[in-house]
Order: C-alpha cells, then sequence, then structure tokens
C-alpha cells in the first residue's frame, strides 16, 4: 500500500520515552504512530529518549501502522540530535515541531537526508506559509497544532474552532493543491466522547484525512469518523453502478436518488471505495 492511499484515521501521540507506553501502542487499533520526543518527554528524560524510542522501533512489533518521530525543534538544544538519531531509527518519517518556513524543513532535510518530513502547523507564521511549505519536495503530511496555535493567536476556546478557521482553511488548501496529507489537531478532553465525535465530523467535513489523539481512549470514535459510512459506500457503489449504465447507452450524467451523477462524482465514489478498501486490508 502507498503512504498516497495508506489511511490516517486516527494518529496517535505516544511518548518515546516511556517503555511501557511504547508496548501497548503495538496493540491499539490505531493508522499511524507520532512517537513523541516534544511536548511529551521532560527536559531531564531528553537524552534517553532516543534509545529508548530506537529500541523498541527496533524490536518492531507495530505492523502496517505509520511509524512518525516528532523531535524537539532545531532551535533547541535536542533538536539537533534527536534528528540525527532518528535518521537511523526504524520509522517511516520525521515530523518537526513549529514549522514557519519551507527552510525550516531544509534544515531539517540537511540531518536527516532522504526520510520524508511532516510538518507540524502551529504558528501563525507557518499558517501564512503553508502553501510554500506543503510544496516542499520531502514532505509528506501536515499536523495541525491547534493547541499552540490557539495560544500564539490569543484566542478563546470556542467549540466551533472558529478563530481557528482560518489557519485551517490555508492549511487544508495547501494540503490539497499539492497532493499531501493533512491531520487535524487534538481534542483535548479525552473522557467528552460527544465533544470529540462532533470536532471529527466537522474535521472530516472539511477535508482532514484523520485526527491527532492524546489518548488510546479517541481511538474508536475517530475511526468511524473518519471512515466510509456504510450508507456512503451503499452510494458510492450505486452512482459508479448508474454512470456505467448512462455511458453505455451514450449519455454523460446518470440519476441516483433524484440527484445528477456526473464524472466527478464517480471520482470520488471510486475514491470512497478505495478508503474503504485500504482500511479492510489494515484490519486483515
Amino acid at each position: 500500500m502507498t503512504l498516497a492511499a495508506r489511511p490516517v484515521r486516527s494518529v496517535l501521540y505516544i511518548p518515546g520515552s516511556k517503555p511501557r507506553a511504547l508496548d501497548k501502542a503495538r496493540s491499539l487499533a490505531v493508522d499511524a504512530i507520532i512517537f513523541d520526543l516534544e511536548d511529551a518527554v521532560s527536559v531531564e528524560e531528553k537524552e534517553n529518549a532516543r534509545a529508548t524510542l530506537a529500541e523498541a522501533l527496533s524490536a518492531g512489533g507495530y505492523g502496517a501502522r505509520l511509524k512518525i518521530v516528532r523531535i524537539n525543534g532545531l532551535d533547541t538544544p535536542w533538536g539537533r540530535a534527536d534528528a540525527e538519531a532518528v535518521a537511523a531509527m526504524d520509522c517511516d518519517a520525521v515530523l518537526l515541531p513549529k514549522v514557519s518556513s519551507p527552510e525550516d524543513l531544509d534544515a531539517l532535510a540537511a540531518l536527516t537526508g532522504e526520510m520524508p518530513i511532516w510538518a507540524m502547523m502551529e504558528t501563525p507564521r507557518g499558517m501564512l506559509n503553508a502553501a510554500e511549505i506543503a510544496a516542499h519536495p520531502q514532505l509528506q503530511g501536515l499536523v495541525m497544532g491547534t493547541n499552540d496555535l490557539a495560544k500564539e493567536m490569543q484566542v478563546r476556546f470556542r467549540a466551533d474552532r472558529l478563530p481557528l478557521m482560518t489557519g485551517l482553511g490555508l492549511c487544508l488548501l495547501a494540503a490539497k493543491a499539492e497532493g499531501k496529507i493533512i491531520v487535524d489537531g487534538v481534542y483535548n478532553a479525552f473522557k467528552d466522547d460527544e465533544g470529540l465525535q462532533a470536532e471529527c465530523v466537522q474535521g472530516r467535513d472539511m477535508g482532514f484525512d484523520g485526527k491527532t489523539l492524546i489518548h488510546p481512549a479517541q481511538v474508536e470514535i475517530t475511526n468511524s469518523a473518519f471512515a466510509p459510512s456504510e450508507a456512503e459506500i451503499d452510494l458510492a457503489r450505486r452512482q459508479i453502478a448508474a454512470f456505467e449504465e448512462a455511458e453505455a447507452a451514450g449519455q454523460g450524467v446518470a440519476v441516483v436518488d433524484g440527484k445528477i451523477v456526473e464524472n466527478l462524482h464517480v471520482v470520488t465514489a471510486r475514491e470512497i471505495l478505495a478508503k474503504a478498501d485500504a482500511i479492510a486490508a489494515l484490519s486483515a
């Protein structure tokens, strides 16, 4: 399965310094894991965390889960050593925090070589430079850092996330323009299932490929929200069948459930079925 086709519905942060959490992650039904050397690791554990994480990744057992390592910023005392260590780790990508320009990614690539890069989008300048960041040739994915962005923007919390919409939208447009993966920020109240569900639906409606998570209890709701529903799958199959029948009859459009179906709808329908198949393959 190519990276572009691989589902990233649920992307769980795991502290790189905690062997027990690293082991538990092997059994969780997540599509991707962000092994964190940054916020989830105390200053005292920064050095040891690299070795702990490298050992866990070397031991394997994470199956088809996408393995992404978030390092400390290159402007910190630990960032350079993190990047050099990650370059030798058995992972799929390196994640750089607080990316504000494509030059930040150039600096990381100078240390990690050809390893794919993901970018944390969590600063106002990062929002303004999202198009250039998304166009970087080594970038594969964008991760919204909504907590840091809210802090930098000095916004008030709103359940509808209205103050963050401009930034979210800029990053979504940039990712879609360049064909890159983009995942939504975390939902902090990990015991609030109803709130998580609402924010997942909002993110999926906006076009996010998945959502970052802070707790395993959030996985099931997120996986469900970002997967095609049975109704969507059924409609997609009927749209494809109706359009193919119309084409065979020399017509350019079909009608399903009283709505016009054109080629663009069929393209979306095929994407829905491909995503459903990819999710099923991960679960097999």
